[in-house]
């Protein structure tokens, strides 16, 4: 089962429409024993970052949540659920993640004629192979709307890079977790191939992923 986290922040509906548009079918889980039973799981994500972790916290998600990535579950954060993965975020002051990855959760520092929130579409450069991102070029183009990004403390975990005003960090991978700052279910054909991937991720698959004989995607 695709569990979808439910903790009041997140575009549920469209995420869950991008897995149907794929031919899979994906649950909306808002209890820690929904989110056991999840065989992957979603963590979507808009708006702040302390109003997130004060929410899964008050739902007492969080434990259920760690676990599941853990046990190396196949896992999928969005935006938001790529950023609460860090120790640290910088929003409106000084809040703690989750504490999954060691690093924080910086804004893009203001220069003249850069837009900030960076809104709309952006290439990505992929930096290690990921099976989530298998027969996605590392041109294709994938929409971003954010003010953050992450910087994680170990590099080995950047899966991806993207330029605005400077290179930053738009998507982390271990295992069979992978978290993006941009919305996969907002980004057409190379979302959706991500979505596609994911969905038929297998436990344990680890870094040897397989292109489940779908074809490559050209860049948007």
């Amino acid at each position: 089962m695709i569990g979808i986290v439910d903790y009041g922040m997140g575009n549920l509906r469209s995420v869950q429409k991008g897995f149907e548009k794929v031919g899979s079918t994906a649950h909306i889980v808002s209890t820690p024993a929904e989110i056991a039973a999840a065989d992957r799981l979603v963590l979507p994500g808009v708006g702040a970052f302390r109003d997130a972790i004060s929410e899964l916290q008050r739902l007492d998600l969080i434990p259920a949540i760690k676990e599941h990535i853990a046990a190396d579950k196949p896992f999928l954060g969005i935006c938001l659920g790529l950023q609460m993965l860090f120790d640290v975020g910088y929003e409106d002051g000084e809040y703690q993640g989750l504490g999954i990855f060691r690093g924080s959760v910086q804004r893009f520092a203001s220069r003249e004629g850069l837009k900030i929130p960076h809104m709309g579409w952006n290439t990505i450069e992929l930096q290690k192979p990921v099976p989530q991102l298998t027969g996605i070029p590392s041109d294709a183009t994938f929409y971003f709307v954010h003010s953050y990004f992450v910087v994680p403390e170990d590099p080995s975990l950047i899966a991806t890079t993207t330029t605005h005003g400077e290179s930053f960090v738009s998507s982390v991978s271990r295992g069979n977790l992978l978290a993006t700052q941009f919305h996969p279910e907002k980004s057409q054909n190379a979302g959706l191939r991500l979505l596609k991937n994911f969905a038929q991720s297998m436990e344990g698959q680890g870094s040897t992923g397989t292109s489940h004989g779908l074809p490559v995607v050209s860049a948007q």
